[in-house]
């Protein structure tokens, strides 16, 4: 068996241990929900001293926040609805989230080609950008400018010319938003709030006079029940908050509208994009082809969504349809289905008010309180997760102190608490740290490309991987996994809660999205691996294989 690391362990090998020490106490907040809102919920209130307790029926990061378009956006889109007010807010939280992660988070320049009958003229661009530079405090050195058409197509030669009108350069911040979550998650249990992933809220626990106080838990993994009892339940359950209400009786007014957003992965043989590209697709709706180690990803649609909430996929309507758009904006590609490598759906948790038309749908975030104390945060955008769980974590302080209850509310900012392995002192003093712990690497052994690897993207906790580094090594070469997926793979097992292997490859590396051959080539190892360690029966051997080879077919759209 595994050992705990710390006494604030996020060890797969203490799941259970966790949900003991949750359903032992009276926790001040349980949190429904292990997305980017239930992890900066978590982190805001371990700030303040509060008992928190979060669960998530999948795996952290499980539902939108693994399947997003990766951008942790400025809000340029919100200009177009004039909603000044987001655009301001969510262009200043885009700097936090950066400076205390940049090792998650990477500035991109995006380029937005103007073309004859677009969307976006010249000059209403050049003013919007300017605007929104100015609303969203953006830094000197990542000001917006203007191209002209020659200046466009030397970014990036691949662009449709017919029509052309010129450009818009600004810039965008590209994230790893399942790694991003994780670390968020990390950081909160350290300062020592209870986490734990597979576990499903199945019904709500009440008191003589209605009031909500706990709720009845199963641990999916072992078929346990908990029940776990708290001053305030929050719902951040994300396309799922609806799901919490209706078992609360609460869901009416305003209630949640789903929609799907797919990307498409190319290989940089097929797509050599040198440069992101925002652009609108002559349906008026936006897209995004991004550059990413390798590859290029393409997205996004927006189509109402009503399926299996757990499991969106392409289709096959989704394909062309994105197809469509990338041949019409970059016509000598001609790409065709056979040149998508991988691909991944996500779902959109969008506001919606009876009455009102689709077209009047909010993304912005709420807060709902319901009759039996349930709070629900609904909405928002990955960007503004830290703001919002600031929020939410006020609101429920206000109630409790109006119920007169006791509760620990000195507030200390997250504003400036970096995230784990974020800790650099500065996104400008990371490259010279990195430099370094490569440097480092290659003196314990390791091949330049893998250090570099791991330094990026575990950041600050490369110090962890190293001590770890020689176990690793002997515990990987059992399983015949390369250096590289030895150390990852128990790094995650040790401090990421790594219960599956689809949790290791889509969740804590992203190899499924993007480097699926590697997927291929690892899965048996590291399925051995885990097994072995885990001491699984041949039945769980089994039907993590089966999930592992469906979510394989999945991403290939195979299915």
């Amino acid at each position: 068996m595994g050992k705990t690391n710390n006494s604030q362990s996020f060890s797969v090998y203490q799941r259970e241990a966790t949900l003991e020490q949750m359903a032992k106490q009276q926790l001040d907040i349980l949190v429904i929900g292990g997305g980017i809102t239930g992890a900066g919920i978590a982190l805001d209130a371990a700030t303040r001293g509060l008992k928190l307790g979060l669960i998530e029926m999948q795996d952290f990061a499980g539902g939108t926040s693994s399947r997003s378009t990766k951008l942790v956006h400025g809000g340029l889109r919100y200009l177009k609805q004039l909603e000044i007010g987001v655009v301001a807010e969510v262009g200043k939280e885009r700097e936090i989230v950066y400076e205390n992660g940049p090792h998650v988070t990477t500035p991109e320049w995006m380029l937005l080609p103007l073309y004859a009958g677009g969307t976006f003229g010249k000059f209403s661009t050049s003013i919007g950008l300017r605007v929104y530079d100015f609303l969203a405090g953006v830094k000197k050195s990542e000001r917006r400018s203007m191209l002209s058409t020659e200046q466009t197509l030397a970014k990036e030669p691949l662009l449709k010319k017919e029509g052309m009108k010129g450009g818009g350069y600004y810039v965008e911040y590209r994230t790893d938003d399942a790694r991003l979550t994780i670390e968020v998650m990390k950081k909160a249990r350290e300062l020592g709030s209870l986490a734990v992933n597979y576990t499903k809220a199945e019904q709500l626990l009440y008191d003589q006079a209605g009031k909500l106080i706990g709720v009845e838990v199963r641990d999916l993994l072992k078929q346990k029940t908990y029940k776990l009892y708290a001053q305030k339940i929050i719902n951040a359950a994300g396309p799922w908050v609806d799901t919490i209400r209706e078992l609360d009786g609460s869901k009416k007014g305003k209630t949640l509208r789903l929609t799907k957003g797919v990307h498409l992965v190319f290989d940089q043989s097929r797509f050599p994009l040198r440069q992101a590209v925002y652009f609108d697709i002559p349906d008026g709706r936006m897209a995004f082809a991004i550059p990413r180690e390798g590859k290029t990803y393409f997205g996004t649609t927006d189509t109402n969504y009503t399926g299996d909430t757990s499991n969106p996929l392409t289709t096959a309507e989704d394909r062309s349809y994105l197809l469509n758009a990338a041949n019409n904006m970059f016509p000598s590609l001609k790409l065709t289905e056979q040149d998508i490598e991988s691909s991944w759906a996500g779902l959109r948790p969008l506001i919606h008010e009876e009455g009102k038309s689709p077209s009047e749908i909010s993304r912005r975030d709420e807060i709902f309180v319901s009759d039996s104390g349930l709070i629900s945060i609904a909405g928002g955008k990955l960007t503004g997760y830290r703001k919002m769980a600031e929020d939410v974590v006020n609101k429920t302080v206000e109630l409790l102190q109006k119920e007169g209850k006791q509760v620990n509310s000195a507030h200390t900012s997250t504003r400036n608490i970096p995230i784990s392995g974020g800790d650099f002192g500065g996104s400008s003093r990371m490259p010279a740290y990195m430099e370094k712990k490569i440097a480092e690497g290659i003196k314990l052994g390791l091949e330049k490309e893998v250090a570099a690897a791991l330094a990026h993207r575990y950041g600050t906790n490369i110090e962890i991987i190293y001590s770890l580094m020689p176990e690793a090594l002997e515990w990987g070469a059992k399983f015949k996994l390369s250096s590289l997926q030895a150390i990852m793979l128990k790094y995650s097992l040790e401090y990421e809660m790594t219960a599956k292997p689809v949790d290791y490859f889509i969740r804590r590396t992203g190899d499924m999205f993007f480097r699926i051959e590697q997927v291929e080539t690892w899965k048996e190892p590291v399925l051995a691996a885990m097994a072995d360690t885990l001491q699984w029966s041949d039945e769980r051997i089994a039907q993590c294989r089966t999930e592992l080879e469906q979510k394989i077919s999945e991403a290939k759209a195979e299915v």
